[in-house]
């Protein structure tokens, strides 16, 4: 099987398409930016539901705090680092795309979404909790990157765009991770902001779509790829018995894919899984090798969600 590289500099399309990621990478900071100036105004509207009693702490929290647990839901945007991307199938492919750029797209459907659940501690200084991301990594059509290595046994070197490389390099249903963390409530702003941190390790979970453009199967299934790591930063606004949610946070994500070159389950993420899993436990190769890459990203997300007090 030949392989076409479309030599040259990019387009003014390439360029276009690159200004736009410039510009999402933008939108990330003006977002960030914006929560922090609106958090202001939204505070001084909202009550402390803790002012009659005189009752925080300068530890940062009320010692006689019962446990609470607040389950919330959320949106933001996201920014990915380029990264380099590496195939791999045993004497056959070893291909490196450098530079990568990578969009995520928050307001396309599907949109940037989170799950999680926080729960804290009686005292209310430390917690846990366990958060859901469906973010998306999408490959610049326009983008033209340079290759090295070998494909197919034959040399690959030079300068391509990805468009004319592969018809999908894309985690867009998306760069999902699952994280269990520990939280750490600092000292409160006011009685009812209340500024915390934290850290967790998990699972990614994407959903990969992988296919070079002159092959007839493509990889399209959700995947475990391998462990993710997150850490954050942000701060609840409490009101009487919801919370509003304001967070940046940080992921690290190095992916491990297997290329299986099947068509999973349209969308049935745990049939996919236990495929795959099958797949490892009966040591089967996969049939178009391995890819690589490191997905460091970071999120401003703004969310809201109910909050439950252990006891009466």
């Amino acid at each position: 099987m030949g392989w076409t590289i479309a030599w040259g500099w990019p387009t003014r399309g390439a360029e276009t398409a690159l200004a736009g990621h410039a510009a999402e990478r933008r939108y990330a900071l003006l977002a960030a930016m914006a929560v922090a100036v609106a958090a202001g105004p939204l505070l001084m509207s909202v009550g402390d539901e803790d002012a009659g009693s005189g009752a925080h702490r300068s530890s940062g929290v009320e010692a006689s705090a019962p446990a609470e647990t607040l389950y919330a839901a959320y949106g933001g945007v996201t920014h990915t680092h380029a990264s380099d991307v590496l195939f791999r199938k045993a004497g056959v492919t070893d291909l490196t795309a450098h530079g990568v750029e990578w969009i995520g797209r928050p307001f396309k459907s599907p949109i940037y979404y989170g799950l999680r659940g926080m729960h804290w501690g009686a005292g209310g200084r430390f917690g846990g909790m366990v958060d859901f991301t469906h973010a998306k990594a999408i490959s610049v059509r326009e983008q033209t990157v340079r290759f090295s290595g070998t494909r197919d046994g034959k040399p690959a070197d030079g300068q391509a765009k990805i468009g004319d490389t592969f018809r999908h390099l894309e985690f867009s249903h998306g760069h999902n991770m699952l994280t269990l963390n520990g939280l750490l409530r600092l000292a409160p702003m006011s009685g009812s902001l209340r500024p915390y941190v934290g850290a967790g390790v998990g699972l990614s979970l994407p959903h990969t779509e992988v296919q070079f453009l002159d092959e007839t199967k493509r990889t399209y299934e959700y995947q475990m790829t391998g462990g993710v790591g997150q850490v954050v930063a942000g701060f609840e606004i409490r009101l009487p018995r919801a919370s509003v949610i304001v967070e940046y946070k940080f992921s690290f994500a190095p992916y491990s894919v297997p290329l299986s070159l099947r068509d999973g389950s349209k969308g049935n993420a745990f049939v996919d899984y236990w495929v795959q899993f099958s797949r490892w436990w009966r040591g089967e190769a996969t049939e178009g090798g391995w890819l690589w890459t490191n997905l460091a990203s970071h999120h401003v997300i703004v969310g809201v969600g109910y909050r439950h007090a252990a006891g009466p």
